[in-house]
């Protein structure tokens, strides 16, 4: 295939929290690459997915859930996922079909105005599913207006509806050129980074109220002993000592579940056995403490965050 017949360019999957954009990315990537929960604001940070056939390369910028912050660490996810926008050739508004539009949905829809009108909008009306028929074509309507120039694509990314359609329309909008990651990745992201994603999310999955939004984890060491083999040392970070209990459960319960479920995830992902050594400590408030939040990754975005990374073979 020439050059000129091949596609490849970013498309930066938004949305408010919970509409199932890690979900959805995961299913067009056909692979697990983002993690997923039933939590809001399980997505943290600007991740990709690269998916590559031989006539398009296609790379989701999975964001997080644009929403009103209550704290820093929602401020800079909301910035981060504004700041991917800058990068996009083409953006897809994920939403929650199944429901009317929120107060959420009308705040990214604020958001995407600023938009240039030469950047492709494909507005994702997920969960079709559980939309009831009765319904169905009031709800479109007004999640449309918010978005007038978008073109609507119904789809469910749980179920598989109309996934094909969907990536479909926007392999079709992508601009012509060549590849910008090689075909074998799918995904910028390195093995310690997602070690310790796989471990929060198995903590959103197990915890309940708050304590999941209060979890941090960061991978301390991670050191292959053997071919057959992986150490990993981890320690979760929580805000105050009732949460650590909690997480620790009695007798270390909880945390042993979380760890083993964890573990079972991260020998997937490597191909090879691991032996996973949890820790958990208190950091107070460190959701709303600067030097805190970049010590455990999360940064102020940088303009060019998505296209960055990108290179060309």
């Amino acid at each position: 295939m020439s050059e000129s017949d091949h596609r490849s360019g970013f498309v930066v999957v938004v949305g408010r929290p919970n509409v199932g954009k890690s979900t959805l990315i995961n299913a067009l990537l056909g692979q697990k690459v983002m993690i997923v929960s039933p939590r809001p604001q399980t997505t943290r940070n600007r991740l990709l997915g690269i998916l590559t056939r031989d006539d398009a390369q296609v790379i989701f910028v999975d964001t997080p859930g644009i929403h009103q912050p209550l704290h820093r660490l929602g401020e800079v996810m909301v910035e981060t996922a504004a700041a991917a926008l800058s990068d996009a050739d083409v953006v897809l508004w994920l939403v929650d079909v199944s429901e009317p539009p929120t107060a959420e949905d009308r705040q990214v829809a604020a958001v995407l105005k600023r938009l240039p009108t030469t950047t492709p909008l494909i507005l994702g009306l997920n969960k079709c599913d559980r939309l009831a028929q009765h319904c169905k074509q009031g709800t479109i309507d007004a999640y449309q207006a918010l978005a007038p120039r978008a073109e609507a694509v119904l789809c469910s990314a749980t179920r598989g509806d109309n996934l094909d359609g969907l990536l479909a329309r926007l392999i079709a909008v992508l601009p012509q050129g060549p590849r910008l990651y090689l075909e074998d990745e799918i995904t910028d992201q390195h093995e310690r980074f997602i070690a310790a994603e796989l471990i929060r999310e198995q903590a959103l999955l197990h915890l309940r109220d708050e304590v999941p939004h209060a979890v941090a984890v960061l991978v301390n060491e991670f050191k292959e002993r053997n071919e057959q083999l992986t150490y990993i040392s981890a320690t979760i970070y929580v805000e105050r000592e009732t949460q650590k209990g909690i997480l620790v459960g009695k007798a270390g319960q909880m945390l042993k579940r979380i760890g083993q479920d964890a573990r079972r995830e991260i020998e997937a992902m490597l191909g090879r056995q691991v032996f996973l050594d949890l820790w958990v400590k208190v950091r107070p408030k460190w959701r709303t403490n600067e030097e805190e939040l970049r010590r455990l990754g999360y940064r102020r975005p940088k303009a060019t965050a998505a296209k960055g990374g990108g290179r060309r073979r």
